[in-house]
């Protein structure tokens, strides 16, 4: 064949397609593989945090619902407007391009799975709206809770409590045995140093309900068996907000008059979005920009040149129904939210990380995971029924997982929208947390007559918040013993939790952490 024949056969339009449609899969590598490497470096000692926790600043409707319900304009939060101007410029691309979860739910579709296609009604892609609607007007009245459903929050939440704890757990058990083999002990030593602390813990970390975590994920997946990026099409809620700035947007998708209405186009669309009974045309806010459909094309009838036609409003776009709809149920979530119990007295176990508390955390937190991530100690965790429906999965510390560190302030410098104040190390030294109780019916020393002084010799703060005061009693033979007996003293603890950590005792420790006064916020020494 010549040349001539070969640019009939397989003219050059057609290999800039498939160009494209080649650059995007490599983008959509990097992107993931850039996301995952800023996760992995975001613990203490690992890359800066205003790098690591810049995804979550890119996410425009975190950074939105964030602004509408603290009243707080953060100059960091500017970055988001890069994503809203790619797509004012170039339409849904970050979810067909650069959003991790999207790619994952491209490289996972379980196509061999399903065993009919399911005909999903067109209609259910309003609900995306709605859930967008109901976040937004539910910041304005200073709730975030829906933002569990940001697709950004959705996956580092995902990675950082259930995935890379079982990754360690893994890493460790193949260590461990590897380490048993005397030629490989140097290998594994070496590798266990670079990987420790900065991107795995020295210790073992352990979440609750790691099942609820995972499970959640797996059901977001697990949706690509009802159609491909099921997700994306009828629930992401960031994918709505993108969708509806895309309408506008200057590039757009358009078939012109070679079409031969041969359905090519649209059986490889991944959302759908191609209508057959609208001449094969589609939604530019349901369109990802991934060019499957110029790919497969056998006429070369689609292009996606600038100024295209501006297109329909289609009946499942918000309308007055879905904005009603999404205040009556914000302003009934925000009433039954405030009317529960937590709401007029916190939860006694409701330990906050330093500077939280006294900074309106449920009005900011975007409930993203990086603090939990960050912590050194697996001491921060999504709360689950300690701060009620309003304050779920927000950051709270559980000292019996582990304790806030005292040299350290990292999930302050990583929060994206300073839910958790920056504090300085010394600053963060100084802010009361919690105030330990001691059991006596448990401790040790007290129920037991015998000595044990963990949480005193752990104690970090100066002049020690407990001390051990020596006492006289009797032993099981009726001797005379003198006994260390552990005491705290109040205006000096700040409820860093490593005396519960600590505690030898099986099960409830002896001494326990629980929410300070409202009095307390700083502690001069």
């Amino acid at each position: 064949m010549d040349r001539e024949g070969l640019r009939q056969w397989w003219p050059p339009s057609r290999w800039m397609t498939l160009r494209w449609v080649g650059i995007r899969r490599v983008i959509q590598v990097l992107a993931f593989v850039g996301f995952l490497m800023l996760f992995i470096w975001s613990r203490r000692g690992g890359w800066p945090a205003s790098l690591v926790n810049a995804p979550m600043r890119l996410d425009p409707l975190a950074m939105l619902a964030h602004l509408l319900a603290s009243r707080t304009f953060l100059a960091s939060s500017a970055l988001a407007l890069s994503v809203v101007l790619l797509t004012l410029v170039a339409g849904r691309v970050w979810c067909g391009w650069l959003c991790p979860l999207g790619t994952l739910l491209d490289w996972i579709p379980l196509r061999n799975w399903r065993r009919h296609q399911v005909q999903v009604p067109d209609g259910l892609r309003g609900v995306k709206y709605g859930l967008l609607l109901t976040i937004l007007v539910a910041a304005i009245f200073t709730n975030l809770t829906l933002l569990v459903l940001d697709p950004l929050t959705i996956l580092f939440r995902t990675l950082s409590t259930a995935v890379w704890p079982a990754v360690d757990q893994l890493v460790t058990a193949a260590e461990t045995a590897l380490y048993n083999i005397p030629l490989l002990q140097p290998a594994v030593a070496a590798f266990d140093a670079r990987v420790r602390p900065v991107a795995l813990p020295i210790e073992p970390v352990f979440y609750r309900y790691t099942l609820l975590y995972a499970g959640f994920f797996v059901a977001v997946v697990a949706t690509n068996l009802l159609a491909s990026r099921f997700w994306c099409r009828y629930l992401c809620p960031l994918g709505a907000l993108l969708g509806l700035i895309s309408k506008i947007g200057l590039v757009r998708r358009q078939v012109t008059h070679r079409c031969t209405e041969c359905g090519a186009c649209e059986s490889v669309c991944p959302t759908g979005a191609i209508q057959r009974e609208r001449s094969f045309t589609s939604d530019p806010g349901e369109c990802t920009m991934c060019m499957a459909c110029s790919a497969a094309c056998p006429a070369e009838a689609i292009k996606f040149p600038a100024g295209a036609p501006a297109p329909r409003w289609r009946a499942y776009d918000p309308d007055r129904r879905h904005l009603l709809t999404a205040l009556g149920a914000s302003i009934a979530g925000v009433g039954l939210f405030g009317s529960n119990l937590l709401a007029a007295r916190d939860h006694s176990r409701l330990i906050r990380p330093p500077g939280a508390r006294e900074n309106d955390l449920l009005n900011k937190c975007i409930r993203c995971g990086e603090c939990n991530r960050a912590c050194p100690t697996s001491a921060i965790q999504p709360a689950v029924s300690e701060a009620g429906l309003e304050g779920v999965w927000t950051p709270v510390l559980v000292p019996r997982a582990g304790y806030c560190d005292y040299s350290c302030n990292a999930c302050g410098q990583v929060c994206p929208v300073q839910a958790i104040p920056p504090l300085s190390l010394e600053d963060k030294r100084r802010r009361v947390i919690g105030k330990a109780y001691i059991d006596e019916n448990r401790c040790i020393a007290w129920a037991d007559n015998e000595d044990c002084i963990v949480c005193e010799e752990m104690c970090p703060v100066p002049d020690k918040a407990i001390v051990l005061d020596e006492t006289a009693v009797l032993d099981a033979e009726g001797s005379r013993v003198m006994v260390q007996r552990p005491t705290v003293i109040r205006e000096r603890c700040i409820g860093c939790g490593i005396c519960e950590y600590k505690c030898p005792v099986n099960g409830e420790a002896a001494i326990r952490v629980y929410v300070p006064p409202e009095e307390c916020g700083d502690l001069s020494f």
